[in-house]
């Protein structure tokens, strides 16, 4: 089973988009809908998906619940949004209702780098872990540090590394995110995403073997038992298609063996979100 393990959709006539300001994003300042997504999915025999929150709003979240459960499947799992430091964060959580499998915060945007580590933010962990969910980590390398500290304290946490903590593909630059992307990688707890890299290298002039040496030094750290694919859509579009995306995550896993390969395309995202093995295929035409 194929999975695209991260994805977004939003609907500008519901909900603004805080983020989306400046005429660099203008390309995706618009609505995006599943029925949009649809056939990109079935033409690269993607199964199910996990779509992810994109602001800071319960609202939204309970949004994204309604479009998974009409989605006949295709939308496999959700990774809402909940305040952290919510003292009355774990019956928040008992109250979504739908395939809820983890929680985000956009940790990236705080101003303290290390705004991971605050007690309270740890509390939150721990009861998003009680409610037998998962955290996904959106951090660029200047919060990577407390990230590490962060997964060390709490080993009872699962983890989701989302885009590689965005590395410096576009400066060129190395460390110290590879360092700290093989010691976060040590920690059991800890999966990552194979996703949202090519909005970090040249948008206009990226090349493959730009962004494949960060792309196989995750697959290396972590191993394609905890790398999951994610086409990081329709963000991605600002640097290109999604099956360029699919493409560049293709050639990464190449040397691979077979059941590496399905890890990274399923298998990981099944086992760390606990999603149905047994989704129903994508179908291009059938809106939600």
């Amino acid at each position: 089973m194929r999975i695209d393990a991260h994805h977004h959709l939003w609907d500008l006539d519901r909900r603004p988009q805080p983020w989306l300001t400046g005429p660099a994003l203008d390309p995706i300042a618009r609505t995006f809908r599943l029925d949009e997504l649809r056939p990109l999915l079935a033409a690269h025999g993607i199964d199910a998906t996990v779509v992810v929150q994109s602001s800071s709003s319960l609202p939204e979240t309970r949004e994204l619940l309604d479009i998974a459960a009409e989605s006949d499947g295709l939308v496999a799992g959700v990774v809402g949004w909940a305040d952290l430091t919510d003292p009355a964060l774990p019956e928040v959580l008992a109250g979504l209702r739908g395939p809820l499998v983890g929680i985000r915060h956009q940790v990236q945007d705080e101003p303290d780098p290390r705004w991971l580590t605050r007690p309270e933010a740890h509390t939150g962990l721990r009861a998003v872990a009680a409610a037998g969910l998962v955290y996904d980590l959106l951090v660029t390398p200047v919060q990577l540090a407390a990230a590490l500290d962060t997964a060390r304290a709490l080993p009872e946490v699962p983890f989701v590394l989302d885009h590689c903590a965005k590395p410096p593909i576009a400066a060129g630059g190395w460390e110290p995110w590879a360092g700290q992307i093989t010691a976060l990688a040590a920690l059991p707890n800890v999966s990552c995403k194979l996703s949202g890299l090519i909005t970090e290298a040249d948008w206009e002039g990226w090349r493959p073997q730009d962004v494949l040496p960060y792309a196989r030094h995750v697959l290396d750290a972590f191993g394609p038992e905890r790398v999951m694919f994610g086409s990081d859509w329709p963000v991605a579009t600002l640097a290109g298609r999604y099956a360029d995306v699919f493409a560049l995550a293709e050639q990464a896993v190449a040397a691979l063996g077979a059941a590496e390969r399905d890890a990274v395309f399923g298998g990981t995202a099944v086992r760390v979100y606990g999603l149905p093995a047994d989704a129903r295929p994508a179908r291009a035409g059938a809106g939600s």
